[in-house]
C-alpha cells in the first residue's frame, strides 16, 4: 500500500479481507489437518453503524460499498473459518478482525469515511469474527488497536501495513498475540488466540455484471452478482465455488493465473476498466471435469459452515436461465456445463444429506 492513496485504490484498500489481521499478508501457512467432527458454525459481528446519516454524493456512495462488502464479509466468514481443513495448503492462523482508518479509502472518500463511519487515522476494529479468537477475547468493534506486544501501532495512512508488518513475525510464532485497545478512551488489554482459517482474500468488484472470479489467492464477487443473490445461502454458494477452484487449483491447471489477477485487480477499482471485460476477457471456460469437481467441494464447505445446500440447484439454474452461455462475461460463459452441474450438484446434496443425518463428518 501507498503512503497517499490513490482513486482507483478505493475499493481495493476498502475490501479488506474478513479474516486479515488483519492482513492476509501477516499470515503463516499451517499443515493440512483433517476434521472429523462436524465445525461450530461462526458469523462475523456488524461493523460499526454510521456515525451520521450520509449527506453527500460521496457520503451515499461509500455507504453503498461498505453495506455490499458487509455483507459479503459476514457470508464468507463461517465458509473461512469452518473450511480450513479443506482449503488445503491455503490455511492460516489469523487474529479473526478487521479494522480500518479513514486513509483505508481513497482521497476522496478520506472525509466521508470519519464522518459517515466515525473512523479516523487510528485503527478501528470494524468487524469480529465470532468464534474466533477475537470473539474470545472481548475485542469489539470500535475498539481502537493502540498497541501490539507493548509497541505502539502508529496512526496515519501507513497504518495497516505497519501493523501487517508488527503482526507478521508474531504469528508465525505465537500461539496468541497481546493487543492494547482503546475502547470508550479507557484502555482495555487482550491476549488474542490465533484463529486457523483459509486465507483467501474475499473481494467485492465494483461491476453490474453477474459473475465471480478466482485467481488461486483471491476471491471476488461482484456487485452485480451480490444483488443477483437473494439470499445468503445463495451468496454462499458462489463463494464457496471460488474458494473450492481455489482450493482445487484449478486455475493453475487452466493456465489462468495472470488473467484472472487482472481481472480482480481491475474491478477492486473504483472506477474499473469495463471495456476490458467485453467478449471472455481473455478467461478460457472451465472444463467440466473441473467445474463438477468444484460444485462437490462447495457444497460441503457450504454445508460445513451452517448453510442450506437443498436449494443450490434451483440457484444455479436460475442464474443460467437468466444469463445464459451466450451473454458475454456472464458466468454462465465460464461455467458452460450445466447439465453436468446440476447432475453432481444433486448427488452431492444426497450425500451431504446422508452423512448429516448419520451424524458423520462432513468431508468430501
Amino acid at each position: 500500500m501507498k503512503a497517499t492513496p490513490q482513486p482507483w485504490l478505493a475499493l481495493k484498500r476498502s475490501a479488506i479481507v474478513l479474516p486479515l489481521v488483519l492482513l492476509a499478508a501477516c499470515a503463516t501457512q499451517e499443515p493440512n489437518q483433517t476434521s472429523t467432527t462436524a465445525p461450530t458454525v461462526r458469523k462475523i459481528q456488524p461493523a460499526l453503524p454510521p456515525i451520521k446519516a450520509p449527506t453527500n454524493p460521496q457520503q451515499t456512495e461509500l455507504r453503498a460499498i461498505v453495506t455490499q462488502q458487509d455483507r459479503l464479509y459476514a457470508v464468507a466468514a463461517p465458509l473461512l473459518v469452518n473450511n480450513a481443513d479443506l482449503c488445503r495448503n491455503n490455511a492460516r492462523n489469523l487474529l479473526g478482525f478487521t479494522a480500518k482508518t479513514k486513509f483505508s479509502y481513497s482521497t476522496e472518500f478520506i472525509e466521508a469515511a470519519q464522518v459517515s463511519l466515525g473512523l479516523s487515522d487510528q485503527l478501528q476494529v470494524t468487524g469480529v469474527l465470532a468464534g474466533s479468537g477475537a470473539a474470545q477475547a472481548g475485542i469489539k468493534p470500535g475498539d481502537v488497536l493502540a498497541t501490539i506486544e507493548g509497541k505502539p501501532v502508529p496512526p496515519g495512512p501507513n497504518a495497516e501495513r505497519l501493523a501487517a508488518l508488527m503482526l507478521g513475525p508474531l504469528v508465525s510464532r505465537s500461539p496468541a498475540i497481546n493487543l492494547g485497545l482503546i475502547r470508550n478512551g479507557r484502555n482495555v488489554n487482550l491476549n488474542v488466540p490465533l484463529t486457523r482459517a483459509c486465507a483467501f482474500g474475499v473481494e467485492l468488484g465494483n461491476t453490474d455484471n453477474v459473475n465471480s472470479y478466482a485467481d488461486g489467492r483471491r476471491v471476488l464477487i461482484t456487485s452485480g452478482m451480490v444483488k443477483f443473490a437473494q439470499n445468503d445461502d445463495e451468496l454462499a454458494y458462489v463463494i464457496a465455488r471460488e474458494m473450492a477452484h481455489n482450493s482445487l487449483m484449478h486455475v493453475v491447471r487452466q493456465r489462468m493465473t495472470a488473467t484472472m489477477s487482472g481481472i480482480i485487480d481491475n474491478l477492486v477499482r473504483l472506477r474499473p476498466d469495463t471495456s476490458s471485460l467485453s467478449g471472455a476477457a481473455g478467461v478460457k471456460p472451465y472444463t467440466q471435469q473441473l467445474d463438477v469437481a468444484a460444485d462437490k467441494l462447495a457444497l460441503y464447505m457450504v454445508a460445513r459452515a451452517g448453510y442450506k445446500v437443498d436449494n443450490a440447484s434451483a440457484f444455479w439454474q436460475r442464474l443460467a436461465n437468466q444469463y445464459p452461455v451466450n451473454v458475454p462475461n456472464g458466468h454462465t460463459a465460464i461455467h458452460p456445463a450445466t447439465s453436468a452441474r446440476l447432475d453432481m450438484i444433486q448427488k452431492t446434496i444426497a450425500e451431504i444429506d446422508a452423512k448429516q443425518a448419520a451424524g458423520a463428518a462432513l468431508t468430501p
